[in-house]
């Protein structure tokens, strides 16, 4: 079991950073890939970024490529999400996810509540 809690969300403006922790709580939280995902008003949740368990891979959604960039620190059960060049379209909630290595939210098994970020333009 993992439980996870999303941090760092807020409002910042058009073309700010924010960096987005996940923390997780169990033991077993390094034998997970891990991934952010984000939903905005009226919008499907989409897949934004991934990490393999021992953070050899990545992987980026085109829309935040070259802006974003996720890690973990398993010695400290969190994962990061650090958010450059930040655009009003990432405006929306984001979820951090454990589970496989997938763009797919049916690949996690568990998923934070999620944390809202706002870029005002």
């Amino acid at each position: 079991q993992v439980q996870l809690v999303e941090s760092g969300g807020g409002l910042v403006q058009a073309g700010g950073s924010l960096r987005l922790s996940c923390a997780a709580s169990g033991r077993t939280f390094s034998r997970y890939a891990m991934g952010w995902f984000r939903q905005a008003p009226g919008k499907e949740r989409e897949f934004v970024a991934c990490i393999t368990w021992s953070a050899g891979s990545t992987y980026y959604a085109d829309s935040v490529k070259g802006r974003f960039t996720v890690s973990r620190d398993n010695t400290k059960n969190t994962v990061y999400l650090q958010m450059n060049s930040l655009k009003p379209e990432d405006t929306a909630i984001y979820y951090c996810a454990a589970g496989s290595f997938t763009t797919n939210a049916w690949g996690y098994d568990y998923w934070g509540q999620g944390t809202q970020v706002t870029v005002s333009s």
